[in-house]
């Protein structure tokens, strides 16, 4: 490519540039670099990543030999104006790996053109560089108001034009001689979005699995004192029989329980590709820097002192994460409890917990270190098989995200379960978890909003538990409320098929017992037939030919037995009945056998290494909880079966003009609350009609609006405080005559002290409600609909979602609320019409998701009515557009 001379002044060194063009980015390799806009003083660094470049790779990206740079090309290549002229360079450690540009085409079209190009180091092609540069070039070249990008390519450098072709951008292509010209447009469309989410999923999962699958560990800070933790976790990574070397790192002793350990990592002989960190806080700097110079690829790290001892501890955690990701790893903790993968391949235990569950299915995120070995000991009690098992800690790098887009492609993990104190990104959880709720089964436990530590309140976002119940439901999440009910789940989920239906058949020898249980899945929501009662001294084969008979009537979805002998007889005829009944059935068995819990020995089914496998009946302490898990596996098993619904966009939208009246109303300023009647022409771009108002500030000006609007109309004040009384005393409705319309007007501007009034055209008579949108700062914006009043506001009977709104979304929406019914004719009433308020919302939903200028919407009351939804007042607020953590080019959090 050949670098454009757009004919500009020279660009001031001292020029800044926006601090969130700095980004730390995942390779296809799973491995991190920092992507920085290039500086004066990149000149040294510069010239030495020119120097390790091949003649071939000079040769494609300069069209010629270009051995040296000049002092003049030197000076144009680190001074850019970070407008006309952006550079990006990436970084590992303090090395430029690869630089990426773009100048400003002034005498091309009207100037919003710009030639861009990249170079990657020799060593570092085929990671990724490449898309990565051009995503952040062409988000900078956007917020400077260009909308093409133009690249010449030598015709043979068929690597680049790949870059090009597959990054998602609509290319148009000319050839001039040997040199191939290529024009596209960056605006992100919906292919881009695809291919970047795409692309986002493969690296986080490569990075996760360079974690939890290496082929060699190095355990930095093994002790041979038995109280300490480099002790507890070299025991556990040789208790589990690691299938690759293990190194310990100790430079006092030749070796630690019999290994031979090492003084740094840098002194082992072989590829380290997991380092597990035990040094003190203060030590840890120069492990990074051994573990750059090795080349170890990831890093967990038990240690305290970080986050989790106060103000202090969260400087030194961040300075952490940054040097962690700068030598190009990622980091789970500090403060952790480690990491663990049960495949027979791996066998990796390298946390702090002595014991882990079987191998199985399950794979389990837990942000608590300390509540790590309780939940393992737990889950190895119920004998609840898992694939893998990670601790986050601090949580400061490696979140619940990453490991939900490895456990997309785990084909050893067919169950995701979640403890969650905080959301580091929410927006993103959302996306990814709706994709992977489709193909496997998520339940999550969210613990209280004031049980939040310290250290993860500093990484995470504190949110309001109805907004976390919408956005769990939304995405397909099942939610619990305890860590007894996340197992309940896991076992069934984990162990038995989804029921296809509610209806449960109830099968017992105690009739106390199958009443109990049929009155617990009836107040789950799930539909209990009359519990069949076997006698207490019924066979083995009475037991299995009841069961049986369950599974193979049309009329039953899920089967519940219940098994509690009176006198102390031979159980396990009965469980292998049970056993045997369950092996080849698609429909789920769960039972309160002998008020076991998990998966009791009698009842698994042992595969080939010994481990429960599916097929295995779970069982429960009570009916309470079997009654709750199956409840919760029928509206997971409902969700997921319904067609995944698509953003729908109702016509007649002007977004263009829309934007531009944002614009010109925010100016430079911090923003504020539009007027009325800038409101009603902002949500008239979006077919959003406010019901026609006119102001008026004298008697004479009211009456001579309510003729000119037609009466009867409504007299409403405008003052603040004076709005949405519930009361009534700021509005006087259905006024009908001239001398009503001067003694309301007269009552109205005293009481509020305020001779501005609105005089509004009466709208149809209907159920108030009220649609709103929130500006979050982790999700974005949030649309909320409930019903206007008093009550509702005190019940905080409110439904959220996230934006943008899918069609099925908008529904729901609208179907959430405890009020809800009161819209469909209850008790006789006139049914609103609901298909107009779910284009109500739906065309709110495309404004708050066009123009993120938009920080607050309230549409309040609207008047939902046979004849449709009429909006009566509205009120907007605008200002500056928040960052968007999961929008724009793909970045660590």
């Amino acid at each position: 490519m050949t670098d454009a001379d757009t004919g500009g002044a020279e660009a001031d060194p001292q020029t800044p540039f926006p601090k969130h063009w700095l980004a730390d980015v995942l390779l296809t390799d799973g491995g991190v670099a920092a992507l920085r806009p290039i500086l004066p003083d990149d000149a040294e660094r510069l010239i030495a990543f020119h120097a390790k470049l091949s003649e071939r790779t000079r040769y494609l990206r300069y069209f010629g030999p270009y051995p040296t740079m000049s002092a003049r090309d030197l000076k144009r290549f680190t001074t850019v104006d970070h407008k006309d002229r952006v550079a990006f360079v990436a970084v590992l450690g303090d090395e430029i790996i690869a630089v990426g540009r773009y100048e400003r085409l002034l005498d091309v079209g009207d100037g919003r053109s710009a030639e861009v190009a990249f170079v990657v180091a020799d060593a570092h092609q085929g990671r990724g560089l490449g898309p990565i540069l051009l995503e952040h070039l062409a988000a900078a070249a956007a917020e400077n108001g260009l909308t093409m990008f133009v690249a010449e390519v030598l015709a043979e450098n068929r690597n680049m034009v790949t870059v090009f072709r597959e990054a998602g951008y609509q290319v148009s292509r000319t050839y001039d001689g040997g040199v191939l010209r290529l024009e596209f447009a960056i605006d992100p469309t919906e292919t881009l979005v695809a291919v970047r989410n795409s692309r986002e999923r493969a690296t986080e999962a490569r990075s996760v699995r360079n974690l939890l699958s290496p082929q060699s560990v190095a355990l930095i800070g093994a002790s041979t004192d038995a109280a300490k933790v480099g002790n507890a976790v070299l025991r556990n990574l040789l208790g589990a029989g690691f299938t690759g070397p293990v190194y310990p790192v100790n430079a006092e002793n030749r070796s630690v329980r019999g290994v031979r350990a090492y003084p740094t990592v840098h002194d082992i002989p072989d590829d380290v590709d997991l380092a597990v960190v035990a040094v003190p806080a203060e030590a840890i700097d120069s492990v990074l820097d051994d573990c750059l110079a090795k080349g170890v690829k990831a890093l967990v790290v038990v240690s305290g002192g970080f986050s989790d001892a106060g103000p202090d501890g969260r400087q030194s955690e961040r300075r952490l994460v940054h040097a962690a990701r700068a030598h190009g790893m990622r980091l789970v903790g500090p403060n952790a409890l480690g990491v663990a993968n049960t495949s027979a391949a791996v066998r990796l235990n390298a946390t702090l917990a002595p014991e882990l569950p079987p191998p199985g299915r399950v794979g389990f995120f837990c942000q608590s270190g300390a509540l790590g070995i309780a939940i393992l000991d737990e889950a190895a009690r119920r004998q609840l098989g898992l694939s893998t098992f990670v601790s986050a800690g601090n949580r400061a790098d490696v979140s619940g995200n990453d490991l939900l887009q490895y456990w997309d492609s785990d084909p050893e993990t067919e169950v995701v379960l979640l403890y969650l104190e905080s959301f580091g990104n929410p927006r993103k959880f959302s996306r990814i978890a709706r994709r992977v709720g489709r193909n496997k089964p998520i339940v999550a436990v969210k613990s209280g909003r004031h049980a939040v530590p310290e250290a993860l309140a500093a990484n995470g976002v504190e949110i309001d538990d109805s907004i976390v119940s919408a956005l769990f439901e939304q995405a397909g999440v099942v939610q619990v409320g305890s860590i007894a009910q996340l197992f309940d789940c896991a076992v069934l989920f984990g162990y038995q098929p989804l029921p296809a239906g509610p209806r449960v058949a109830v099968v017992g020898n105690s009739s106390a017992l199958g009443v109990l249980a049929a009155g617990a899945a009836r107040s789950e929501g799930l539909e209990p037939a009359k519990p069949v009662d076997l006698a207490a001294q019924s066979t083995p084969a009475q037991f299995a030919g009841a069961v049986t008979a369950a599974l193979e009537s049309a009329e039953v979805d899920a089967v519940f037995a219940v098994f509690v002998p009176p006198v102390s007889v031979d159980v396990e005829p009965y469980a292998k009945a049970l056993r045997d009944a369950a092996r080849d059935t698609s429909k789920p068995i769960v039972t309160t056998f002998l008020a076991a819990e998990g998966i009791p020995d009698v009842l698994a089914v042992r595969g080939e290494d010994g481990h429960p496998i599916r097929g295995s009946v779970p069982s429960y302490p009570g009916p309470e909880r079997a009654a709750l898990a199956l409840s919760r596996a029928w509206r997971y098993a409902q969700w997921k079966s319904r067609p995944a619904s698509k953003v729908v966009r109702p016509s007649g939208i002007d977004s263009e003009r829309a934007a531009a009246l944002v614009q010109s109303w925010l100016g430079e300023g911090e923003g504020r609350w539009l007027t009325d009647f800038e409101a009603a022409e902002l949500l008239a771009c979006y077919g959003l009609r406010v019901v026609e108002f006119t102001p008026a500030r004298t008697e004479d000006e009211a009456v001579a609006a309510a003729q000119a609007l037609g009466y009867p109309v409504a007299i409403k004040a405008t003052r603040e405080g004076w709005r949405h009384r519930p009361d009534l005393s700021g509005v006087r409705l259905d006024v009908s005559t001239p001398d009503a319309v001067r003694d309301a007007y007269r009552a109205l501007a005293a009481a509020s002290a305020e001779p501005l009034l609105h005089v509004q055209k009466m709208a149809n008579k209907g159920i108030g409600c009220v649609v709103g949108v929130q500006d979050d700062p982790s999700f974005g914006s949030l649309i909320s609909f409930g019903l206007a009043g008093v009550i509702s506001d005190l019940l905080g009977d409110r439904a959220y979602r996230v934006l943008p709104l899918t069609e099925d979304e908008a529904t729901e929406l609208i179907d959430a609320p405890k009020a809800a019914p009161l819209l469909s004719g209850y008790r006789n009433a006139v049914p609103v019409d609901r298909g107009a308020l779910v284009e109500l919302v739906q065309r709110v939903s495309a404004l708050a998701d066009d123009l993120p200028e938009v920080r607050e919407l309230v549409c309040e009351p609207v008047l939902a009515s046979a004849m449709g939804a009429e909006i009566t007042d509205t009120r907007v607020r605008i200002g500056p557009e928040p960052s968007r953590a999961d929008l724009g080019p793909r970045r660590l959090r």
